[in-house]
């Protein structure tokens, strides 16, 4: 069975985003942040996101040029895999290798999990993260802690989850990923 990875840029004290989705806290990624999310990305083959995060997430990476190469990459890299947009409001959105699910989320990504291939993996937002958490979907939560406290914003944790940790890794810049998977506990 396919595990759903959550891979979430955070802040140190828990938040996802500003109270208005700002993200004008986080930090450089540095060479060893961008081969972990590379490497991560490359053992997925397929995206999984919300509503809300799609438009902004898909235009960006169709737009990249090609005059930074690794960006570049990366980028069609993103355009190339299969994406996966959930939402109760709309039946299409443009984009390349997008489709639209509006079915039930559990058994959804239940069925995507059964489904032959490499793992997949969450680019969010918020909302969306919170409600695979909140219903166990999530089987690997990469949690990249940049050094900052912004003391008010968007979660993904909405109740207690017991998490067990699986790796951290502490990269340039004073940025943490922590790796965990669900506790039994």
């Amino acid at each position: 069975m396919r595990k759903l990875k959550l891979q979430v840029q955070m802040t140190v004290d828990g938040f996802v985003a500003g109270p208005d989705g700002e993200l004008d806290w986080m930090g450089e990624d540095g060479e060893e942040g961008r081969k972990f999310v590379n490497d991560l990305t490359d053992s997925c083959d397929t995206i999984l996101m919300g509503r809300g995060m799609a438009a902004g997430f898909i235009q960006y990476w169709e737009s990249v040029e090609p005059n930074d190469a690794a960006l570049y990459a990366f980028a069609q890299k993103m355009v190339s895999l299969p994406k996966i947009v959930f939402s109760r409001s709309l039946n299409h959105i443009d984009g390349k290798n997008v489709r639209v699910e509006n079915g039930d989320l559990v058994t959804a990504v239940n069925a995507l999990k059964a489904m032959p291939g490499k793992d997949m993996i969450v680019y969010g937002g918020a909302s969306f993260d919170a409600s695979l958490i909140e219903h166990g979907l999530i089987d690997e939560l990469n949690l990249v802690l940049n050094p900052v406290a912004i003391g008010g914003g968007m979660r993904i944790f909405t109740g207690r989850t017991p998490l067990e940790l699986v790796a951290s890794r502490t990269f340039e810049h004073g940025v943490v990923v922590n790796t965990y998977r669900r506790s039994a506990a």
